[in-house]
């Protein structure tokens, strides 16, 4: 089964998925941010239409390793998420953190070296976050 990756921020929130033997990561979308229950119930359609068994949601901590300002925003993002699928009776699907510390620099890094313009690396960069958030979660299975 599948597996979905969310980078979640304050303006969107970049969502990636494994293939389905959960060896390889690829972006998927980016959802605009609007309000977080209808943000939830997108993130929640995502999970039905591709048949997912774990939603990986980027931690995002500060070097240190303590929780930041976002850190709590995210955790609000994930309990509404369970609670969403809870009353609509998704089922046997795990929410897990991954670590997410740098992943944005590296996704920059990724866009650069493959000579991405400046305006379009702004369209892509939380998909590719969450992609490399996704990849991180993937080896740390192996």
């Amino acid at each position: 089964m599948r597996k979905i990756a969310l980078d979640v921020g304050d303006k969107t929130v970049g969502v990636a998925l494994s293939d389905e033997l959960g060896i390889t990561a690829q972006g998927l979308t980016t959802i605009e941010r609007v309000g977080i229950r209808k943000d939830t119930g997108k993130v929640l359609d995502l999970i039905k239409e591709y048949n997912c068994d774990t939603v990986v949601i980027g931690l995002p901590l500060k070097l240190s390793g303590e929780d930041s300002i976002q850190t709590e925003k995210v955790r609000e993002f994930r309990n509404m998420l369970e609670n969403k699928m809870r009353s609509t009776g998704v089922k046997n699907v795990q929410v897990v953190w991954q670590d997410e510390r740098l992943s944005t620099v590296e996704a920059e890094n990724v866009l650069i070296e493959a000579d991405v313009s400046r305006k379009k690396r702004k369209a892509v960069i939380d998909k590719q976050a969450a992609t490399i958030i996704m990849e991180r979660y993937l080896a740390s299975m192996k």
